[in-house]
């Protein structure tokens, strides 16, 4: 009838080897550089809740150095601002809505310049 010297690949087998070729790709690149890439790009990390609930503890409890000094990194999702400490977020981000309340128990106080 036909001369059928093979049977071509289906559009299935096809597309399944590109996925395949695509997730090695992606798995020899995070073994040779690391899982950072997926964990910020795929994943963006909001820690505002954590932030609120450290700063809210550190009220309760009264620490003046967890509020006034204690340094952080927040990340709302979309931006991170590095070196922060809760007193900054009520003083200078208030209208950012991240929900941190002053403390009224406590006093911040800039440290003395030592020179």
């Amino acid at each position: 009838m036909y001369n059928k010297k093979g049977q071509g690949l289906s559009t299935n087998a096809i597309i399944l080897i590109i996925l395949g070729v695509v997730v090695l790709v992606m798995l020899i690149y995070g073994f040779m550089t690391g899982w950072d890439f997926l964990k910020k790009e795929l994943i963006p990390e909001n820690n505002v809740n954590s932030i609120k609930q450290s700063c809210k503890a550190a009220c309760i409890s009264e620490s003046n150095f967890d509020f006034c000094s204690k340094k952080m990194d927040l990340n709302n999702g979309t931006d991170t601002i590095k070196d922060i400490t809760c007193e900054i977020l009520v003083k200078d981000y208030t209208g950012f809505n991240y929900g941190i309340e002053a403390c009224s128990s406590i006093t911040c106080e800039k440290a003395p310049i030592v020179a």
